[in-house]
């Protein structure tokens, strides 16, 4: 007689803001529970890029292996496409292994693409492409925002002026297909690929914004005696990056890279490195208000939030 086929077994994420102690939670978790971690980091993916993104020391990956960490160089250009298609593949892998997924991070552009999918982007044309790259490189991408905001405003809204892979991708968009970002997303509506799994989404929830303003200025502190701008220099002088690239625009790494440059003085470039980042975890906080998939925790509770996740991972392999 054929045996049922096995249960899927659950997905359990892990957001938060900035210094809000997910990786910690993590590792504990991993001391319980068959799991494999799975980083949901768009800066924690690039090699030679520890210091500045809390990357977990060698030591620490050694003995709890993270997926999509250390996978690409600071040169190479990395999609949420190609990280909702390679951290789909780490499910996949956890599963086949007996493990559970463990989604963690902070980077929510990623776990939008796994918990809400998404839209399909129409393709446009090398020329196209090429056109809005070397009029920026005239006018400048703050100018390019502009544009955007004309003919997609809500795009816009949601772009910061200093993305420009993503204020060109929505031009790109609009130019090839005469239809704005925003409205080829209406009609062409995203599906999750997570949407019939079993998933618990947990937000780890700081005490208090000024938890939080402390919390980040004592880490990049502490990443600044690390050796951060050893790190950031060994990186400016490869020769084969700059400062418009996206490895380099990560928070702390942009503010670093300036001071080496002589643009800004080391007072300044602190000062800049943790406003950025303090704004950064608020756009984290506000992107987690504005879902319904993620359940609210206290970070400063991690018993409870790791009996919440046991007892899910529990119920669910039953």
């Amino acid at each position: 007689m054929a045996h049922a086929p096995s249960p899927q077994l659950p997905i359990v994420a892990i957001a938060g803001p900035t210094a809000s102690g997910k990786t910690t939670l993590a590792m504990r978790l991993a001391d319980r529970l068959p799991v494999s971690i799975i980083s949901v980091d768009s800066v924690m993916i690039y090699r030679g890029m520890d210091i500045g993104s809390a990357k977990p020391s060698p030591e620490l990956l050694a003995r709890y292996p993270h997926a999509l960490v250390d996978i690409c160089d600071p040169a190479e250009a990395y999609s949420v496409e190609r990280f909702s298609r390679d951290a789909l593949g780490a499910i996949a892998a956890a599963r086949s292994a007996g493990r559970v997924p463990l989604l963690v991070g902070g980077t929510m552009m990623y776990f939008q693409a796994l918990l809400r999918g998404l839209s399909r982007l129409p393709p446009t044309e090398t020329a196209v492409r090429e056109a809005v790259r070397e009029e920026a490189e005239r006018v400048g991408w703050p100018v390019m925002h502009a544009q955007l905001a004309e003919v997609d405003p809500e795009a816009a809204a949601r772009i910061h002026a200093t993305d420009p892979q993503r204020i060109g991708r929505a031009l790109e968009v609009h130019r090839a297909t005469g239809q704005s970002l925003t409205e080829w997303q209406r009609r062409h509506p995203p599906v999750s690929p997570l949407a019939d799994e079993a998933l618990l989404a947990i937000a780890l929830w700081p005490p208090s914004t000024a938890h939080t303003r402390q919390a980040v200025a004592e880490r990049f502190d502490v990443m600044l005696a690390a050796g951060l701008l050893g790190e950031v220099e060994a990186l400016y002088q490869r020769g084969d990056l700059h400062a418009g690239m996206p490895a380099v625009r990560a928070v702390g790494y942009r503010q670093a890279w300036s001071y080496l440059a002589g643009e800004i003085e080391r007072t300044t470039m602190r000062e800049r490195a943790i406003t950025a980042t303090r704004q950064l975890a608020k756009r984290q906080r506000t992107w987690l208000r504005g879902t319904n998939e993620w359940q609210a925790m206290d970070a400063e509770s991690p018993d409870a939030v790791e009996r919440r996740i046991l007892n899910f991972v529990e119920a669910g392999r039953s």
